[in-house]
């Protein structure tokens, strides 16, 4: 049976290693992740791949750029039919007015649902004092949720954020605000560059829609296992 809360991240170089990925896992997972190192060696043949198994698409390439050239990307993503996509709050109000007036018209103009549109607040490999190198001197937690205000405040549909900030986003937000965290290591998994993890049983049940694993799964021996083991996890 599939569990629709996890998001595989096909965060592999070539199309060739996402489809056997793709092949093997769409009986049990229903979205994957595309990430920058996989749209940009294979385009958006990798998406018209995962969509050959019935499967959906968030198409995470994090846009962040002048609103108009962010829409124009809006816009080409929505063609696409993805079911999700994200960009940076930190791109600014105007930016993500323009991302969310895109899809719409985009979606209306070729009679389909709209793609959902997350903002990324914080990376979930910066710290405390990755922030203070930038420039920013809130406190990570308070940076965080008030750039999902911000992003709630666009018509975002969500937010991307890590799990240890999902309690303070839900204490400002309602249910059906979008939280989708990545970087969540299974017990029995290494944390990798994420910095500010958590198991999926303890993201769920902090609130997260959805979840997003990639090399947990993707660089285990039985890439299927390990996804059988993360749905008995979330129970």
């Amino acid at each position: 049976m599939k569990n629709d809360k996890l998001i595989v991240a096909l965060d592999v170089p070539s199309i060739a290693e996402a489809e056997k990925l793709v092949k093997l896992l769409s009986p049990l997972v229903t979205v994957f992740k595309v990430g920058n190192e996989l749209f940009t060696s294979s385009g958006p043949s990798v998406i018209q791949m995962i969509h050959s198994y019935q499967c959906k698409v968030f198409l995470d390439l994090k846009f962040h750029d002048i609103p108009n050239t962010v829409g124009s990307a809006c816009e080409a993503a929505v063609r696409h039919k993805v079911f999700m996509l994200n960009v940076h709050v930190l791109g600014g109000k105007n930016m993500m007015f323009q991302a969310v007036q895109s899809v719409h018209k985009t979606a209306q103009e070729v009679s389909i649902k709209p793609p959902l549109i997350l903002g990324v607040t914080i990376l979930t490999s910066m710290k405390e004092n990755d922030l203070k190198e930038v420039g920013i001197t809130k406190k990570l937690e308070r940076q965080v949720v008030n750039l999902a205000m911000l992003a709630k405040g666009c018509g975002l549909d969500g937010v991307v954020a890590s799990a240890h900030e999902i309690e303070p986003i839900r204490k400002k937000t309602d249910k059906d605000f979008l939280i989708v965290t990545p970087g969540v290591r299974p017990v029995w998994a290494a944390h990798g560059d994420q910095k500010r993890v958590m198991t999926p049983k303890e993201t769920i049940e902090k609130g997260a829609n959805f979840i997003v694993i990639g090399r947990p799964i993707t660089q285990d021996p039985s890439p299927l296992e390990a996804v059988e083991k993360i749905f008995n996890e979330i129970g």
